[in-house]
């Protein structure tokens, strides 16, 4: 167990707020950090026995962000931290995938007991999409590729293991789900949970920038039209082991998660 409460970067967003509610299940007191606390970055981190960092989505810096927390871990005494990264992140042709990749590097050489985790995309990204009126799986990548989907929750479990128990220092741990899918599966399987007809379908990645991207800072529309064509030609397959081994168990399916978000 760590010796003090454990510093949660990101307490409220989608993932930091799994990762609080499965460090609370443990009995392990969180301190929730968020942007305005993180203003002084050694005053919110004084006293942590441990931290977990994750960066904004699609930070235009994120080495530098990260690594400006890190100085701050050392300068408070908190000995302990886990990084969350992505899957497949040396990949260049994904920017915020290799600037996630440079963060791992900072993390490794920060003298610091570190963990770092690479999960692959949320099965709840997809939820959105399946709570319209007429459910569907519409991305503007191919839904034939393959790809780790991993439950959220799972991932929040995986990080308070890692935070709270021994022989994880110096470990680096892809997170992805029991077995890979396509988001035709997905669009299958939510068939199957909604008991009506599913549709997964590729949209066209100019209409989705013209679209839903127009109003995003040009970087990040580029980025993540990048990160399309990526998935278009690859998809993003992540090994489900390291996380069984973690969780003591099977990492939760794509069914069992739609189930669950569903009340079903």
């Amino acid at each position: 167990m760590t010796p003090g409460p454990v510093a949660v970067v990101g307490a409220s967003g989608k993932t930091g707020t799994h990762v609080v509610e499965a460090l609370a299940s443990r009995g392990v007191p969180v301190r929730p950090l968020g942007r305005a606390e993180l203003a002084d970055p050694v005053a919110a981190f004084t006293g942590a026995g441990a931290a977990y960092l994750i960066a904004p989505n699609l930070h235009p810096d994120e080495p530098a962000l990260v690594g400006g927390w890190l100085d701050a871990l050392r300068t408070a005494g908190v000995p302990r931290l886990a990084y969350h990264s992505v899957a497949w992140p040396y990949a260049p042709a994904m920017p915020h995938h290799l600037a996630k990749a440079q963060t791992e590097d900072l993390v490794r050489r920060s003298g610091l007991a570190w963990t770092v985790l690479q999960p692959c995309a949320y099965v709840q990204n997809l939820l959105p999409g399946l709570a319209a009126e007429s459910p569907a799986v519409r991305v503007p990548y191919a839904v034939d590729r393959p790809f780790g989907l991993v439950d959220l929750a799972d991932v929040g479990e995986a990080a308070a293991v890692v935070l709270t128990e021994d022989g994880h220092v110096g470990a680096t741990y892809e997170l992805g789900g029991p077995t890979l899918v396509s988001l035709a599966d997905v669009a299958d399987a939510a068939s199957t949970v909604l008991g009506e007809p599913v549709v997964a379908e590729r949209l066209d990645p100019g209409t989705w920038a013209a679209g839903p991207g127009a109003a995003m800072d040009p970087r990040e529309r580029d980025w993540l039209l990048a990160m399309f064509a990526f998935y278009d030609a690859y998809g993003l397959p992540t090994g489900g082991v390291p996380l069984r081994a973690l969780l003591g168990r099977s990492p939760h399916d794509v069914a069992t998660v739609l189930r669950r978000e569903h009340g079903v």
